[in-house]
């Protein structure tokens, strides 16, 4: 027989019922076992961080198209993670926007050095494009990461599966009529 889950209340009721000593030891060894609580930690006492975070994931993301050593395996699900986890961790807009436009040139560097890969791998890359753009629109954040938008576009003429045409219809639709 399974356990029932805990709910917020009945957390909010044992967080309540420790010590000061019991709930220190408890988020110190929430940081030890967990890299993402350890960021978030960081970010909470030093803001300027935020760079130095951001780097420890975008080069997460990297790793899964370029790592050090052998070819990269594009498990996108792990790089989608680390833009995941950023957010949990940081909650900065312009850093998740970089995020997300590293993640789909690094799939544009990705099949230009090995060729076209499936669809996919591309609508994958679509979504998060689209996502970035849409959260840069929203956020009035269009011309820091305009250019870069339009590069992506750019890198991608002449690659198979519509990819190129796909993202600037994308572009134009989100960014093209301001």
């Amino acid at each position: 027989m399974t356990q029932p889950k805990i709910n917020l209340t009945q957390l909010k009721q044992y967080l309540k019922d420790r010590s000061q000593a019991e709930l220190i030891a408890d988020i110190a060894e929430l940081v030890k076992r967990f890299p993402a609580v350890k960021d978030y930690y960081q970010f909470k006492l030093d803001p300027q961080a935020e760079t130095e975070i951001a780097t420890k994931y975008k080069k997460t993301i990297a790793d899964e198209f370029f790592p050090a050593r052998g070819f990269g395996k594009a498990r996108l699900s792990i790089a989608k993670k680390a833009i995941s986890d950023y957010k949990k961790v940081c909650d900065n807009e312009v850093g998740r926007i970089d995020l997300m436009l590293f993640y789909v040139e690094q799939g544009v560097k990705f099949t230009l050095a090995y060729g076209d890969i499936d669809e996919a791998f591309y609508l994958s890359m679509e979504g998060m494009y689209e996502q970035a753009l849409s959260t840069m629109k929203k956020s009035g954040l269009e011309n820091t990461f305009e250019e870069r938008s339009r590069k992506i576009v750019a890198d991608t003429t002449g690659i198979g599966w519509g990819f190129h045409d796909t993202l600037h219809d994308i572009y134009e639709d989100i960014l093209g009529a301001r």
